[in-house]
């Protein structure tokens, strides 16, 4: 974790230095990506704010992911964390966003998107790009790898600008 807490620390120089913001929108995880982001200090500096969006309802009211998208594709699918990234840019105001949707277990799952499945978007200056991960573990290793995979994806999306 402390390798996490370094590259939170960059990222943090990094949108400082362009003047920029980021925000979370979270659903698997819970608020642990921004808990985890604000566990840095100077945080404030660079990171607006997250919302937790746990139903497919908030995602649809607040990040305008759109009920096609919902009921076509699921809460856990490539176009709803892609929707959300989009949405906390523009609801939050800032710069970069990421999201997550995912199924942590114990339950849950299915045959198509099984225990583990976590799909993490990011909108990095108006680019939205997602990837699909299968994690390990219990509930609370799964969530943690999905922090540590949405910051390090942010980070290195950041850093290719």
């Amino acid at each position: 974790m402390n390798s996490l807490h370094n590259e939170i620390q960059a990222l943090g120089k990094l949108l400082c230095a362009r003047n920029e913001h980021i925000a979370t929108a979270e659903s698997c995880t819970g608020g642990l990506i921004s808990s985890t982001l604000t566990d840095c200090p100077g945080s404030s500096d660079w990171f607006l704010g997250a919302l937790v969006a746990y139903s497919n309802e908030i995602k649809n009211a607040l990040l305008k992911v759109p009920t096609e998208t919902l009921q076509q594709h699921g809460a856990v699918s490539e176009q709803t964390v892609r929707a959300m990234a989009a949405g906390a840019c523009s609801l939050l105001g800032v710069d970069h966003a990421v999201a997550v949707s995912g199924v942590a277990g114990p339950g849950g799952g299915s045959p198509q998107k099984p225990v583990g499945t976590v799909w993490i978007g990011w909108s990095v200056a108006g680019e939205l790009s997602a990837h699909c991960f299968h994690f390990g573990g219990s509930r609370s290793e799964v969530k943690q790898q999905t922090v540590e995979q949405a910051l390090r994806g942010l980070s290195s999306r950041l850093a290719a600008l």
